[in-house]
């Protein structure tokens, strides 16, 4: 006789059926107005809440006393106590330094260690080192980007940012201003989970208005 083998299939979700911002649920919101006791910094004494126009805002004020074990970010702050795989991460944010080409902030995701994470770097100027996406895995930062623009058009206004961020696939993308179309793009399985933080590489900056929507995991 012959024998019928039957096979129970999985079928893994598509980029399109993966849920959107507003199906995600809200893991973090913060406006400063009552401080900034859910985040850690790397350095204490290079972040402040402060008084502004709009109200209280996340000030990463100055330099941090801070030697990552690879090349990174130095000023970064990471959200306490959330760690993540799917997520949607959208915020208000001022580059508050002079005008160069290497003019950044960035976005820190898929951190478990301070030589296991991502960053995007949203740099005034593209090269191999700025505007790109990143990966810090025991050594220095390697660009992951398959996406990129020519830089970003920092001034000394305020603008949005968003990190989408969908492990199945390895999916990464960064909107800057515009929320329906990335600036930055990059596929990636290596980091399925992490915290997020705020920063820059070695600039200033200030922040507000973050929400974070994701898939909370425990760590790891």
């Amino acid at each position: 006789p012959i024998g019928v083998l039957v096979m129970a299939v999985t079928l893994l979700p598509t980029v399109e059926s993966l849920p959107q911002t507003t199906e995600l649920p809200v893991l973090h919101e913060d406006d400063f107005e009552n401080g900034a006791d859910r985040w850690e910094p790397t350095d204490r004494n290079a972040w402040k809440v402060l008084d502004t126009k709009q109200g209280k805002v996340y000030s990463q004020f100055q330099q941090s006393k801070y030697s990552p074990p690879h090349r990174s970010p130095i000023n970064v702050s990471l959200l306490k106590d959330v760690t993540v795989a799917d997520f949607v991460l959208e915020a208000k944010v001022q580059s508050t330094v002079k005008d160069y080409g290497h003019r950044d902030v960035c976005l820190l995701f898929g951190y478990q260690a301070p030589a296991h994470f991502y960053y995007v770097h949203l740099g005034k100027d593209i090269d191999d080192h700025a505007n790109q996406i990143f990966i810090v895995n025991d050594a220095p930062r390697t660009k992951i980007s398959t996406k990129t623009t020519p830089g970003t058009n920092w001034d000394d206004e305020w603008h949005r940012v968003k990190g989408v961020r969908r492990v199945e696939d390895g999916t990464i993308e960064v909107y800057f201003d515009d929320m329906k179309t990335p600036v930055m793009t990059a596929m990636d399985k290596k980091f399925t989970w992490g915290r997020i933080g705020l920063g820059s590489f070695d600039d200033t900056s200030n922040w507000d208005d973050v929400k974070l929507h994701g898939v909370k995991v425990e760590k790891k």
